[in-house]
């Protein structure tokens, strides 16, 4: 058994539940169209961690950027709570792969971080206890002074990460974040992201196309279809809540899942010419 079941629609929701009602879009351009996203439907329930993965150029990111507010939607919406997201919603904070562009490299590691509680209604006090708390969740609160070019890549990732949870985000979204740092980095990141989400119980939403992090970090794993993009499976990790590194990929149940994963993401590479194939041979 691989733990699949269909992705439902929630009809409750709480401040943190995130919701994904077919959403389609489209872009247009230079005499083309292209339909990226299909029809996407989901929910990630309140203090859920999910992992998204799929073939390159499945419509990830831009399913990312819809959800973050970033990009509207063609058709269909976006929850977050009961409110439809229609911008960047306060309750939200993303992280994205490209973190050298995402941080000032003339501003102090204390002040990137800070940046974003400027815009919230609180007093300089405790906005400097949030940057303290954030970066030492992060563990680099010997680090407030210096500045972003003087750290490594895995550092400076980290200071992405604390400026997203200093904002205390309901739901934190993670766009492919460790894609860009050597695999001994990545590691201590993905334990980093699991050790952040149980503390805080945020949810997030983790776009990567590494599989084996998919499973190592997530609750569940949804694997997208080539574009025009769907939610071909949703599958439940029931791993260890307790995981390492080692022992975890260790054991016989994340290699059935890695294996399932992967199956499913290659057959997402031809979902589409196999559903036309399959409906030609039932016409008469």
């Amino acid at each position: 058994m691989t733990g699949t079941k269909a992705a439902a629609p929630a009809t409750e929701y709480s401040a943190g539940a995130l919701a994904v009602r077919g959403v389609r879009k489209v872009y247009q351009g230079s005499g083309r169209t292209v339909e990226a996203v299909r029809d996407l439907t989901f929910t990630v329930g309140a203090g859920d961690l999910a992992c998204i993965v799929g073939p390159s150029g499945a419509g990830k990111t831009t399913l990312l950027k819809c959800v973050a507010g970033l990009l509207a939607p063609t058709s269909g919406e976006v929850r977050l709570g009961d409110a439809r997201v229609q911008g960047p919603p306060p309750g939200m904070a993303v992280v994205f792969q490209e973190y050298g562009r995402s941080l000032f490299p003339w501003m102090t590691v204390g002040a990137n971080v800070e940046l974003p509680l400027k815009q919230k209604k609180i007093g300089k006090a405790e906005r400097a206890a949030l940057v303290a708390q954030a970066l030492e969740s992060v563990g680099l609160q010997d680090a407030p002074a210096a500045y972003p070019w003087q750290l490594s890549g895995g550092m400076q990732q980290r200071v992405a990460i604390a400026r997203a949870i200093a904002y205390e985000p309901k739901v934190l979204l993670m766009d492919e974040p460790f894609a860009a740092v050597d695999a001994q980095t990545r590691a201590e990141l993905e334990d980093l992201t699991r050790s952040l989400w149980r503390k805080l119980g945020m949810t997030v939403l983790f776009v990567t196309h590494d599989i084996d992090e998919a499973v190592y970090l997530g609750e569940r794993v949804l694997v997208l279809s080539a574009s025009p993009t769907v939610v071909m499976e949703d599958i439940d990790v029931d791993l260890p809540a307790e995981r390492e590194q080692l022992t975890t990929r260790a054991l016989p149940r994340f290699a059935e899942l890695r294996a399932a994963v992967y199956g499913h993401v290659q057959r997402a590479k031809t979902f589409h010419s196999a559903a036309a194939a399959a409906g030609a041979g039932d016409r008469p």
